[in-house]
């Protein structure tokens, strides 16, 4: 919840609109409920439904292929990142997050996601 919080924080302070879950079933959930939501922020060690299980879970969604998912971790060992981008993830990043990557990832996927959505495009 402490992770949460300060990412949320940070976040908001950018006027980011953010949908916080406590777990992967939770965060399916969010998204369902709100299916336009531009980014996820997945974080890979989450009780009841980790952010590998939920990241396949939402590529199984033919809504949500392109969505960009950045992972987060706090476990930095060799193949973390290779097993991320497996399960499903855009892009990876370790915990403690440095903001200022996180935001520079940020501005990349959203502006990705923006060039190739016709309806955004002018």
């Amino acid at each position: 919840m402490r992770n949460i919080f300060s990412l949320s924080s940070a976040l908001a302070e950018k006027d980011m609109i953010i949908f916080e879950a406590e777990n992967g079933r939770e965060g399916l959930k969010q998204l369902d409920a709100f299916p336009d939501i531009d980014l996820v922020l997945m974080d890979i060690m989450m009780p009841e439904m980790d952010g590998y299980e939920a990241m396949r879970c939402i590529r199984k969604d033919p809504r949500f292929r392109s969505l960009p998912i950045i992972a987060l971790t706090a476990k930095v060992m060799k193949g973390d990142r290779e097993g991320c981008l497996n399960a499903g993830a855009s892009d990876y990043i370790p915990k403690p997050v440095d903001m200022e990557k996180l935001f520079s990832l940020l501005r990349v996927w959203l502006y990705s996601a923006a060039a190739s959505d016709p309806v955004t495009m002018t």
